[in-house]
């Protein structure tokens, strides 16, 4: 037992000499590539995943590089968009880029604000809001607030978001930011972020205001951000007729699509004598999501009845293909001079694409695997990418990150390693 203890401390000593070596040897960092192209199929990954998501919320353009441009569907509003609300691809451009009055709409950005809030702790729904004399005499549409009153912010948004209340819209903007001015600039804050750069905001409500001016493709960018990181919201623009006060104060929804159109979701209507008539209409049906934004139609009626024609567009020529999900492994990643000799590599986020039915029959993906990754690897890293493509154009791109932590092998390390399987082999004696 002596004669066999010493050979394995003589190895180990070995071990421990040549590996500290190895350590300090020099690395290489330059990416190497391990490609393999793959048909798409039901093994290729796991595709029971609903919720997907490929483009980056926060600073990024929508996609709009195969968008119908020619408005075939022949709107008279003042301008239009259709987008997919997952990818944020545009399946339809009517002007898109023109600045208009948004009226009500503009309470878009500040439901948004409100959601960040409840989702940061900030506030609670059970938080009771005073309401100022500023807000009791806004006018246009409201509930009447009184100075004397308090409605929880559940409340608040629920008037907001059913009859567009301005004195709702107004007390909620002072309770969170002190002010409506200093509200207003944080609006305008967060459109810079979201990359709204036809948008400037001079009011919290949207009653018409000289340069308070933002585009179809502005209220898309805050409709989806609001409707993919604040779900929660349909709880709110899904209700058709509901009261406040006990019953004494009685709201209808301004949104008529909620009632009388197939999945829809939401959003927000608005309409002033300047501005006409406006809307944010969102809908889903069988895992595809849709926005559509009309701007200055003549009517309400034509506002709703473009709105119908674009989703309906939408749900009748595209479809959502599932491709991937956040943590699906993908792959196996090689690890120099780790405590590990390799980690999983998985999808960053979901994935997924809107494409004409029945068109993801050459649907391929191409998995790229990063070689030659030193220790230490951190849980999150990048580590490769997959990408998928159709007809040999790519259609969506995901980050392969490393599953979990891989420390870096140090003298001390290895030392340890050695040492516990020292004293593993003493016990087994």
């Amino acid at each position: 037992m002596k004669k066999r203890f010493l050979k394995y401390f003589i190895m180990c000593t070995a071990v421990i000499f040549f590996m500290s070596q190895a350590a300090n040897a020099s690395s290489y960092d330059v990416p190497v590539w391990s490609s393999q192209n793959n048909k798409l199929n039901e093994n290729a990954l796991n595709t029971d995943s609903v919720n997907v998501n490929t483009v980056a919320m926060s600073g990024e353009i929508l996609d709009s590089s195969e968008a119908v441009t020619n408005n075939p569907l022949n709107l008279t509003c003042g301008g239009a968009i259709l987008i997919e609300q997952n990818t944020g691809r545009v399946l339809y451009d009517y002007n898109m880029h023109e600045k208009l009055r948004p009226a009500s709409v503009t309470k878009v950005m500040t439901i948004l604000l409100i959601m960040e809030a409840l989702d940061s702790g900030r506030i609670s729904l059970t938080d009771k809001v005073p309401c100022s004399e500023n807000a009791s005499n806004m006018g246009g549409s409201q509930i009447w607030l009184d100075t004397t009153e308090e409605l929880t912010v559940d409340e608040m948004l629920k008037a907001i978001c059913v009859v567009s209340a301005n004195d709702c819209t107004v007390a909620m903007a002072e309770y969170l930011e002190g002010s409506e001015q200093s509200f207003v600039e944080k609006m305008n804050q967060r459109a810079k972020e979201l990359g709204m750069n036809d948008t400037t905001f001079k009011n919290c409500h949207g009653i018409d205001e000289d340069g308070h001016l933002t585009s179809p493709y502005d209220i898309a960018i805050m409709s989806r951000e609001l409707l993919k990181n604040h779900p929660q919201i349909t709880n709110y623009t899904t209700i058709y007729m509901d009261s406040l006060r006990g019953g004494k104060s009685e709201l209808v929804n301004t949104n008529k699509l909620v009632r009388n159109y197939e999945g829809c979701t939401g959003l927000k209507t608005g309409s002033t004598s300047v501005a006409l008539f406006n809307l944010s209409a969102s809908a889903t049906r069988n895992g595809l999501s849709l926005i559509a934004v009309i701007m200055k139609g003549e009517t309400s009626a034509i506002r709703f009845a473009e709105a119908r024609q674009l989703l309906d567009y939408g749900f009748n020529n595209y479809q959502y293909k599932e491709l991937g999900k956040a943590n699906d492994v993908v792959g196996i990643a090689n690890i120099g001079k780790g405590l590990k000799s390799s980690v999983e590599a998985v999808l960053n986020n979901d994935a997924g694409v809107a494409i004409k039915k029945s068109n993801d029959t050459n649907i391929t993906q191409n998995v790229e695997i990063y070689n030659n990754i030193s220790a230490p690897v951190t849980k999150g890293q990048k580590v490769g990418e997959l990408t998928f493509n159709l007809d040999g154009n790519e259609i969506a791109k995901v980050d392969l990150i490393a599953n979990e932590d891989v420390p870096k092998y140090s003298f001390f390390t290895m030392t340890k390693k050695v040492f516990e399987n020292w004293f593993t082999l003493l016990r087994n004696y």
